[in-house]
């Protein structure tokens, strides 16, 4: 493709805005917007004077697909709208990229997921923080074997700290109808792809959710999780909305060695010998195999790769690269943290993969009884809004 690529911004609140900014100041090469949709006319008469440009204005989401000059658009409304528009986007011929999540519940993203191979177009998610270095880095570590077989994770992220101010400030928030999920969905579903990303997806969940434990609101805002990996390995998640000065640590150990992530810096611990042999064979009671430690990377110049990801996305409609982060993987980490929920509902420790009726099932029942009963039609239909959940 040798013109620049068109796109579609479905969503001018947050992070439509945010999106839009990007091309406007020249960050994404190759590309330009030609369109933008939110169902708020004061949303989108506000993103025209933040940021004025050629490009037309829709009143909906689908009518924008139907009806704009473009090539592809970026999904910025709220969780539950993503996969119907994305399947509307697929049917008219258009690639997607979609904001986190790719929807709320796995019986939906299937459906998606299908429509985007049948379509032949690209799928994108935007997973950013798999362009940060440290979390690629990271990845590349456990794909090429260094740490030897995985025994222990464990991932503490309570760096989310949020007042109710911030949950007061939409009728959406925090709630199962307009956003199927707290703390989990909105804010550590970076975590949970990655943790699916380093490691792949455990056998089992066990999981703790506190509903409502620091905040006035409905949907989850604690999680503590335990996830066993099979042979052995296991894992513990913990991230909550509610602890102030919070931290964000991420540690993998494994049988020659261990990787520690916090603070901008990732290091690698190596042992001289596998740990496994070592403790068969060591003639004492208390030795320990000797060990190496190094500081892999360190960065300092933050962490927000939204940037990366556009442009590997326009790179990948252009022909010039494969796509960096496949949309279809969106999924796990929708199980992931479906079955994190569903554990917590039922008592029960989780099989995976998840049945996806029964954490549907599960869900619709919270919904009828949510705070926000109105939003619930976006399970099924466009509800194309003016914010994109951040």
């Amino acid at each position: 493709m040798d013109t620049q690529v068109k796109f579609g911004i479905i969503g001018a609140g947050n992070m439509g805005a945010i999106h839009l900014g990007f091309f406007s100041d020249g960050r994404i090469e190759n590309a330009i917007v030609t369109a933008v949709a939110d169902i708020d006319g004061n949303k989108l008469r506000q993103i025209r004077a933040l940021r004025p440009g050629n490009y037309a204005c829709f009143s909906s989401g689908a009518e924008l697909i139907e009806k704009a000059d473009v090539d592809a658009v970026i999904i910025a409304t709220p969780h539950f709208s993503h996969p119907e528009l994305a399947k509307a986007a697929f049917q008219k011929g258009l690639h997607v990229l979609s904001e986190k999540p790719t929807g709320v519940y796995g019986k939906q993203i299937v459906e998606m997921n299908e429509a985007a191979a049948k379509s032949g177009k690209l799928f994108g998610v935007m997973f950013n923080q798999r362009a940060n270095p440290l979390h690629m880095a990271l990845h590349d570590q456990m794909q090429s074997g260094a740490i030897g077989r995985l025994k222990r994770v464990n991932w503490i992220i309570t760096n989310w700290y949020r007042t109710q101010h911030y949950y007061d400030s939409g009728a959406w928030r925090a709630t199962w109808a307009g956003e199927g999920g707290g703390v989990l969905i909105n804010q550590a579903i970076h975590q949970i792809d990655l943790l699916q990303w380093f490691v792949g997806m455990p056998r089992r969940v066990r999981a703790f959710c506190g509903f409502g434990r620091w905040h006035d609101v409905e949907v989850e805002d604690d999680v503590t999780a335990y996830l066993d990996y099979g042979d052995g390995a296991s894992g513990v998640f913990v991230t909550s909305t509610g602890e102030p000065h919070g931290v964000n640590r991420l540690e993998i150990v494994g049988t020659t060695g261990k990787l520690h992530l916090e603070n901008g810096v990732l290091t690698r611990t190596l042992f001289d010998v596998d740990e496994r042999a070592f403790c068969s064979t060591c003639e004492t009671g208390f030795g320990q195999p000797n060990a190496q430690t190094e500081e892999l990377l360190r960065m300092t110049d933050g962490f927000d790769r939204h940037v990366d990801v556009l442009n590997r996305f326009v790179a990948a409609i252009r022909g010039l690269e494969p796509l960096f982060v496949d949309g279809r993987e969106g999924i796990q980490s929708i199980r992931l943290m479906n079955a994190m929920l569903l554990s917590s509902w039922e008592n029960r420790e989780i099989e995976m993969p998840l049945d996806d009726d029964a954490y549907f099932a599960a869900l619709r029942k919270r919904i009828a009884t949510s705070r926000k009963k109105e939003a619930a039609a976006g399970i099924i239909e466009d509800n194309s809004c003016s914010f994109g959940g951040f």
